[in-house]
């Protein structure tokens, strides 16, 4: 791509000789003889680099600077001068100066130094291009879905991004969780900033503690050398710690002192360091009975659950099953060459009457399974797993008053009424575990 080059001198012989050179580099070359009608150039081109002359008949180089990098902060600006003042130099460069050299002595150096400058503006608008990148892939319109639960969702999400709360995300395996989390950050006043993302369920205390907080060398065995931990790496930025209901409880309450202060101390150390971070939580638990039964501290609980948002299970956004399944179909079909596939009514009544234990995560495994196995250019449902296949779908009819469902459902309803919705204590009083109150709550759809 040709390179666009503006050079600002008032010295017509020089700036023309100037050009000349810069051309027969292959560059395309503006010229202007003071600041105003640079700056014009400026406006009217995509100018990638600027060689502007400190002494000109309207203004001062150093100061315009300024001017051009508010402007047009990818453009480099390279000065030049015919008095090498040190005083402005130093300026020059504070002011975001590329480099600052003197006519004649360096004019050996103009086309070295353009390269140099060239390369800057080529990486600063690839990083540029893959900020946008992450940006447009982590928006909240790249959700899929069209259920009202979604919708719910989504909202309440934007709603809390723009804010530096800190946000506790709910839900199953699978539902997307981290999704949501950084579309919030994203759309969050610390977008450009780190998003840090730590999975509390994956190591043991000790490693646990280590990748949170940082150590020091020395701290314990295998600590060779010092290490940053998350809640440094995310200052300025966003930590998402997921899964945060399997943290050991000596953890959570470290966790809350940092949550409390912004004040943390790594391993083998005895100084507080400082992090400016925003904190989003995730879990399948549900982390108020977690901590009415004190596996979770509540203190904790209180303090991550500023801003809670549940995120649904697929079983009950039927609604974006059919959306979800044609993006991933489109998806796997690029990813492996296949052309253009369809969804025939038998797969996709097959996959909107599945349970999916395993949310979107487990529909998308399912869809790049099938499109791997799909011999034709259609879908049926003779590609899904067998247990979809010969799935038992379940309807609405009301069990028999005689039945031993019946007398259970009833049972389990006034107990639950008797408790006023306490979970736990429903558990506790039909002597069963929570999992398992929680399973017949939404086969028998009581609530």
């Amino acid at each position: 791509m040709l390179k666009n080059i503006l050079i600002i001198d008032d010295e017509e012989k020089l700036r023309h000789l100037l050009a000349r050179i810069i051309r027969s580099e292959g560059f395309e070359v503006f010229e202007a003889a003071d600041l105003k009608s640079g700056f014009k150039k400026l406006e009217h081109n995509d100018i990638d680099a600027v060689l502007c002359d400190v002494k000109l008949p309207d203004g001062n180089g150093v100061d315009f600077l300024q001017k051009i990098k508010a402007a047009f902060p990818f453009t480099e600006v390279i000065l030049l001068t015919a008095f090498g003042k040190i005083s402005d130099g130093v300026q020059a460069m504070k002011n975001g100066a590329f480099d600052y050299i003197v006519k004649g002595d360096d004019n050996d150096k103009i086309i070295p130094l353009l390269y140099k400058a060239l390369e800057k503006v080529q990486l600063q608008k690839k990083v540029k291009q893959l900020e946008k990148r992450i940006s447009d892939k982590y928006s909240f319109d790249n959700i899929i879905g069209k259920s009202k639960g979604l919708e719910q969702v989504i909202d309440l999400a934007q709603r809390v991004s723009k804010t530096d709360s800190t946000v506790l995300l709910m839900g199953e395996t699978g539902t997307g969780k981290e999704v949501f989390a950084q579309a919030i950050h994203e759309n969050s006043n610390r977008v450009g900033k780190s998003f840090v993302a730590l999975n509390c369920s994956t190591f043991s205390k000790e490693i646990l503690e280590s990748e949170l907080f940082g150590h020091k060398q020395g701290a314990f065995t295998g600590a060779i050398k010092d290490k940053k931990g998350y809640i440094e790496e995310a200052n300025g930025g966003t930590l998402f710690l997921d899964e945060i209901g399997e943290m050991p409880l000596e953890l959570q309450a470290k966790l809350l002192r940092v949550l409390e202060t912004s004040e943390y101390i790594q391993l083998g150390d005895t100084k507080p360091r400082k992090s400016n971070f925003r904190l989003i939580a995730a879990t399948n638990r549900d982390l108020k009975v977690e901590s009415e039964e004190h596996r979770f501290r509540s203190d904790l609980y209180f303090r991550l659950n500023i801003f809670e948002i549940k995120i649904p299970p697929l079983r009950e956004r039927v609604k974006d099953i059919s959306p979800l399944a044609h993006y991933y179909v489109k998806q796997f079909s690029e990813k492996i060459n296949k052309k253009a596939l369809s969804i025939d009514e038998g797969f996709m009544q097959k996959m909107e009457s599945y349970q999916w234990p395993g949310n979107v995560r487990e529909l998308k495994n399912v869809i790049e399974r099938s499109v791997i196995l799909v011999n034709g250019d259609v879908l049926t449902q003779d590609v899904l797993p067998y247990e979809m296949q010969h799935q038992v779908v379940k309807t609405n009819k009301s069990v028999s008053a005689f039945s031993m469902q019946s007398v259970e459902k009833l049972h389990i309803q006034k107990v639950f009424n008797y408790t006023k919705g306490n979970k736990a204590e429903t558990a506790r009083l039909l002597e069963i575990g929570i999992a398992t109150l929680y399973r017949k709550l939404d086969e028998y759809n009581i609530q």
